[in-house]
């Protein structure tokens, strides 16, 4: 707005025509970096002519810079208009006081706030060249013990690799993926899970990222759940396949009894469970994980590959002993407040990342807790990939080593 006004002072009249249809056409470009994964990617796959500009990485350009700009730009609009209210503040406060003088101008004051606006209109924008160029692809192994209720004591050690929300596509190549697949390898893992989101939207490479994934080496097998965005992309069945073909097993509302060192556990694993998006008089928490309750066991320990972890709930009214999820990307951004984490993810679950426990009401056995009931748990995956924005913020992505020790 700033800028047509400042261009309504040019007193050529061609060029204040030209240069406000520049404006607005980098103000449509702008909003259709936004409207992108609606169109099918077509701005990133641009063409013009017969020309293809993906050639020349054009189109991608073109949506990074935009997705970039903007959400950098609203926070920076944000920052320089907090630090105008202070000013505003302190300048009000200044006029009441006893000995100040009608009229009286503070050139320091307004040079400092001068100064303080463009540092913090500044820092959104590197911050977010940050998160795009580095923290985006600085990959981080966590590694959690687990306290696993009626975990036999030959499972007890039993080493987990976790991989979530891959996101192939134009912000995640194949060689980052297998980057991350020979990181979980080194780990060396007993077995190792995939908890949904290989691709994003329609037109991405499924079959590419899942052969990458069967690099994966574990000697209990490699196996994984759909998340959303197979559902958006109508690939879940493909999934399936792609991953029987690999000697893998993708679990949907299915189970599997896996055996290790003589003791079993009963792993199941769901296609994404919809909550806030159900509707009708099945809708709410009640709703999830209804097609796998007649797979849950009661004679030996239950894991739960669930991409959604608002499933969390329902796994421990149901006796699941462990759920593993990831879906959230932790955020993508996270801001510390003092002492507490600000994430956009808070928005959609209570479940952002990292392991949490809740009381389990299925399982009889040993009371553990003040509550009298043995404590469900579950971890949430941060994940690899980005969706929406190519930037991570205080959020690194992961991959998991998760060790089970008996509760």
């Amino acid at each position: 707005m700033r800028a047509w006004s400042w261009l309504d002072s040019f007193s050529n009249a061609n060029w204040r025509f030209g240069l406000h249809a520049g404006l607005i056409a980098l103000a449509a470009a702008l909003v259709a970096t936004l409207l992108d994964p609606l169109l099918g990617n077509g701005i990133s796959r641009l063409s013009l002519g017969g020309f293809n500009f993906d050639s020349l990485n054009l189109g991608k350009t073109l949506v990074t810079f935009g997705r970039l700009w903007l959400v950098a730009s609203v926070f920076a609009f944000v920052a320089v208009k907090s630090v105008g209210a202070i000013e505003w503040i302190t300048n009000a406060a200044a006029r009441l006081h006893p000995g100040a003088v009608a009229g009286e101008f503070n050139p320091s004051r307004r040079t400092f706030f001068q100064y303080a606006a463009v540092l913090a209109g500044g820092f959104p924008f590197l911050a977010a060249t940050y998160g795009f160029a580095a923290e985006r692809l600085r990959y981080t192994i966590e590694r959690v013990d687990v306290p696993v209720a009626n975990l036999p004591p030959e499972l007890d050690g039993l080493r987990i690799a976790q991989l979530s929300d891959i996101h192939i596509g134009d912000y995640m190549p194949p060689h980052e993926i297998a980057r991350a697949v020979d990181m979980a390898n080194d780990l060396q893992p007993d077995i190792s899970f995939v908890t949904g989101d290989f691709v994003s939207s329609v037109g991405d490479p499924l079959d590419v990222c899942i052969t990458e994934l069967s690099r994966l080496r574990a000697p209990l097998g490699v196996w994984g759940c759909n998340g959303n965005h197979e559902i958006y992309a109508g690939v879940e069945e493909d999934a399936e396949r792609l991953f029987r073909e690999k000697g893998m097993r993708l679990l949907r509302a299915q189970s599997a009894v896996v055996e290790h060192n003589g003791a079993r556990f009963n792993l199941l694993g769901v296609d994404y469970q919809r909550d806030h998006m159900t509707s009708g008089e099945d809708a709410g928490p009640q709703s999830m994980l209804r097609e796998i309750e007649p797979l849950v066991r009661r004679d030996m320990a239950n894991i739960l590959l669930s991409h959604n972890p608002n499933s969390f709930r329902r796994a421990a009214e149901l006796g699941i002993e462990l759920s593993l999820a990831g879906h959230t990307h932790g955020g993508q951004v996270k801001v510390e407040i003092v002492d507490h984490n600000v994430s956009p993810a808070r928005l959609m679950t209570p479940f952002v990342a990292g392991l949490y426990h809740l009381p389990m009401n299925g399982h009889g056995g040993t009371a553990t807790g003040s509550s009298g009931l043995q404590k469900a748990a579950l971890y949430v995956n941060r994940g690899l990939g980005t969706i929406g924005f190519p930037v991570r913020l205080g959020v690194p992505p992961e991959i998991t080593l998760l060790t089970l020790r008996r509760a």
